[in-house]
């Protein structure tokens, strides 16, 4: 089987659970491993919104870092062109930090 048939099968077989396994819990009373199953999900929401802005963040240090390194380096071989990288240079650190910032609002959405 190859790698896309079997990614195509694993995500059928998620999404048909993610479809079922609600309704299944949608009926009846709220039993106790259904509490305990609300707090699993609870905890497993703070586990991805620390992991989501871990990420960006890490992410999105890498980039900085990168962007600032190679405006240095062009200033470095050209002093003269300094002017005209800095503000380039400036907007896209700004860019950046606003992916990370976008990923910190989704993790303030993850988890109530």
């Amino acid at each position: 089987m190859s790698t896309k048939k079997f990614a195509v099968s694993l995500l059928t077989v998620l999404a048909a659970m993610l479809v079922i396994i609600p309704a299944a819990f949608a009926a009846g009373e709220v039993s106790e491993a259904q509490k305990i199953a609300e707090i699993n999900a609870s905890s497993w929401k703070a586990i991805a919104a620390g992991l989501a802005i871990a990420i960006a963040a890490f992410g999105g240090a890498l980039a900085q870092g990168r962007a600032a390194a190679a405006a240095l380096e062009g200033i470095a071989r050209n002093p003269s062109a300094s002017g005209k990288l800095f503000t380039p240079m400036i907007l896209g650190l700004a860019l950046i930090e606003s992916l990370v910032i976008y990923a910190l609002l989704i993790a303030f959405l993850i988890k109530p």
